[in-house]
């Protein structure tokens, strides 16, 4: 069996044999009058008629004076009928090649044909070729199924690779992008504005996480990379926009898991003299708006759990849900009852352990068997620092956490926009960073002066493509095109290119 080294050398040979025909091998320009999907879709209409596709070789099959051609687009996949053509000479200055020529095509090389919409004696539909471009010469083989490429590392590695021999993975794309797409839609129906706020933070929040540092050459100062939209978003309320939202990547310098990546993307909306209960019922017409959009259900079989977001949501109060659980009073615990209970469930109990963080693993640890949709509601005023106080209850605030399939599908509260509660819960996020915890959040003093400007009363929201991702059923890194990696060269290119000394 022929190496990747010696398949490579073999296409090279071809491609100076194509060069010393005339042939441009990588033309600027291509045609198209119909996606391969069209020509069998509307068959009735076409038979007969002239039309124009471009692809990917698939397969090349040659018997005699015929060929048959498969190639693939976006769209679909369809069989090209060529036969030979002796009086023919191709006009090999316009990429052009005749079946004489064929041996120097492979699969894996873009072709434009023209011709007329024809059914073969088989009965299959196809393009008769009366005219064949090549738009790309491949110089590597795509590998198949059946040559072994499952290694999930590789898979990784060479997405673009993956995306053609696995399917499934390239429509999971088209479908993350139907997510986003579907998520502007209604917000933009709804009134809402997208204005993109910075990526490059002097002072980052909005978020309990550790930051990307990195360096500005023009002001010789450090920013960081956002982990949330947050705040910026809420000056605009403060600058006047009433209805705000922005959708792009924000960077948590954190492990991965299943359930994050450091870099990802992320929508945060913000309105104006709404509360938490309108969010919860904008937040509920927006997931279904989505999901159905993307999925076309809104009924998932999620590993263990069933989940019909359809019904009517449920509310769960945090205090009585740890309470109920744990027999840990949030409100009147000490740390050393968190840390026990932390242990009896054989949880992670660490040397900066403070009482906020110990109660967060508590409830993750019960979030993870919740089936849902529930929105979990009034959580303590000590572990939501952005939320505003519930009057009636001004231990807790009025935050409100959808949940489905064991995980917390996005975070929404009552905006804080209080300057001197604003200041006073900073400071204790700040005393907290400073005694070791790198998720704390800094004080942002220009925000708390944009709040003694003044900002309207008003709700806000947040969520990741993690929700794509739950509901698509796959873990993180699966769930994007090119997630990070440990940054490697395989020794078969290594070999190839041994001038560039890559292996340094």
């Amino acid at each position: 069996m022929a190496t990747l080294k010696e398949l490579r050398d073999e296409r090279l040979r071809k491609l100076e044999e194509l060069k010393k025909l005339g042939v441009d091998p990588y033309p600027a320009h291509a045609e198209r009058t119909h996606n391969l999907a069209d020509i069998a879709d509307n068959f009735d209409e076409l038979e007969g008629k002239q039309v124009t596709v471009v692809g990917r070789i698939k397969s090349i099959r040659k018997f005699g004076k015929i060929a048959f051609v498969v190639i693939e687009d976006w769209a679909g996949e369809r069989q090209m009928f060529w036969k030979s053509q002796d009086d023919k000479q191709p006009d090999y200055a316009n990429s052009e090649l005749g079946i004489k020529q064929i041996s120097l095509l492979d699969s894996g090389d873009f072709i434009e044909v023209t011709g007329p919409v024809i059914k073969t004696q088989t009965g299959e539909i196809s393009v008769e070729v009366e005219k064949l471009r090549l738009l790309s010469k491949s110089l590597r083989p795509l590998p198949t199924k059946q040559d072994g490429f499952t290694n999930k590392e590789e898979r990784l590695r060479r997405r673009y690779v993956d995306m053609n021999v696995n399917k499934d993975v390239l429509k999971r794309f088209y479908r993350r992008s139907q997510f986003w797409q579907a998520t502007r839609e209604y917000l933009d129906k709804n009134m809402f504005t997208e204005v993109n706020v910075p990526v490059l933070e002097h002072t980052t929040g909005g978020a309990d996480a550790n930051p990307f540092v990195t360096r500005m050459d023009a002001l010789d100062q450090d920013f960081y990379l956002r982990i949330s939209h947050e705040l910026p978003l809420k000056r605009l309320l403060g600058a006047g926009f009433e209805r705000v939202y922005d959708i792009g990547p924000r960077f948590r310098n954190e492990n991965y898991s299943d359930e994050h990546l450091p870099e990802h993307i992320a929508m945060e909306w913000y309105w104006a003299y709404a509360d938490w209960h309108d969010g919860m019922d904008f937040q509920e017409g927006l997931f279904k708006y989505v999901l159905e959009k993307t999925f076309g259900t809104l009924k998932f079989k999620l590993g263990k759990f069933e989940v019909d977001l359809s019904k009517k949501w449920e509310q769960w109060d945090y205090a009585e849900v740890i309470q109920k659980h744990y027999g840990i009073d949030v409100f009147n615990c000490s740390l050393d009852e968190v840390k026990k209970a932390l242990a009896d469930n054989k949880l992670e109990v660490e040397k900066t352990e403070n009482k906020v963080r110990g109660i967060d693993k508590l409830w993750k640890n019960l979030r993870k068997d919740v089936a849902g949709p529930v929105w979990l509601v009034n959580e303590p005023t000590f572990m939501s620092p952005l939320a505003k106080i519930n009057p009636d209850r001004p231990e807790t605030t009025q935050r409100f956490l959808p949940i489905a399939a064991g995980s917390e599908l996005a975070n929404g509260f009552s905006e804080l926009n209080d300057p001197l509660d604003q200041l006073g819960r900073f400071v204790e996020q700040q005393k907290m960073r400073d005694a070791g915890d790198d998720e704390a959040m800094m004080l942002d003093i220009d925000y708390v002066e944009m709040l003694e400007y003044g900002m309207p009363p008003a709700c806000g929201l947040g969520f990741s493509e993690r929700v794509f991702w739950i509901f698509e059923g796959v873990s993180a890194r699966e769930g994007v095109p090119f997630p990070q990696l440990r940054h490697e060269i395989d020794e078969v290119t290594k070999s190839i290119y041994p001038d560039l000394k890559l292996d340094k």
